[in-house]
């Protein structure tokens, strides 16, 4: 296992997160359709391995509509995460919702499934792969912070709200900590231990995000970390992305 690929010490106190170039993200969408990545141009043939999409905090399923349609018309086979809304604890949520779903994807295409990650979303498909890395073919994560990482304070006063709701929900079978770095579960173990070194790991940051520190979100490997423009929430549609996916679906 690989130590937690994260980013230096030695970056510089980032700056106050604002989110109010967040409310662009329509603009990322309108690129997209007008890109000719969308339209397949470009795109290397998928050969029919499965794609796991994992949406952010907060959000469902219906975030990630346009992804799984593009994903299907280049040849893969794209799974819902079944999420209705990213608001459950990590570890629970991996273990009773996403392990069999990854069971059942395997079975069906007999092949190793890759992880396309958004936000939080990203933080699990690390975690899942550092927990049965013999299933997982890459990782792809969109604005994906590591332990530690600056987020805005409204997404901390969601997060506290959240872990709060989680334990109300859950009682003793979620611990007191759960939604921080220091909780004791698999899932945060798993993260500590960081993705495995023979799994490909591809980290998209942009440094516009209002959400997340970007800093926070690459590994400091030039051949893992791949920037890009546009918002944290377009990044799930944004063309530079599909394009990213692209290539490093096909790669071997």
């Amino acid at each position: 296992m690989s130590a937690r690929r994260g980013s230096s010490n030695q970056d510089p106190e980032p700056p106050p997160l604002t989110r109010w170039h967040e409310s662009l993200y329509p603009v990322d969408l309108l690129l997209l359709h007008a890109a000719p990545i969308y339209y397949g141009v470009g795109v290397p043939p998928g050969d029919g391995s499965p794609v796991l999409m994992i949406p952010g905090f907060l959000h469902s399923d219906f975030y990630l509509v346009i992804l799984h349609a593009w994903l299907q018309r280049s040849g893969y086979q794209p799974y819902y995460s079944g999420i209705n809304l990213n608001a459950e604890c990590p570890d629970l949520l991996v273990k009773n919702q996403l392990d069999p779903l990854i069971d059942q994807a395997r079975k069906d295409t007999h092949k190793k499934i890759h992880l396309i990650g958004h936000s939080l979303g990203g933080i699990i498909a690390r975690s899942i792969a550092a927990q049965r890395p013999a299933d997982i073919a890459s990782i792809i994560t969109l604005g994906s912070p590591f332990p530690g990482g600056a987020v805005h304070h409204s997404v901390l006063r969601d997060s506290e709200v959240v872990r709060r709701f989680i334990q109300g929900q859950h009682g003793g079978s979620v611990r007191t900590e759960c939604y921080t770095d220091r909780c004791q579960c698999d899932f945060m173990k798993s993260l500590h231990r960081g993705v495995p070194r023979h799994i490909p790991y591809t980290a998209v940051f942009t440094k516009n995000d209002g959400i997340v520190d970007w800093k926070s979100c690459r590994t400091g490997n030039p051949q893992i970390d791949v920037e890009v423009t546009g918002t944290h929430a377009g990044l799930a549609f944004n063309p530079s992305v599909y394009s990213t996916i692209a290539l490093r679906l096909a790669r071997k």
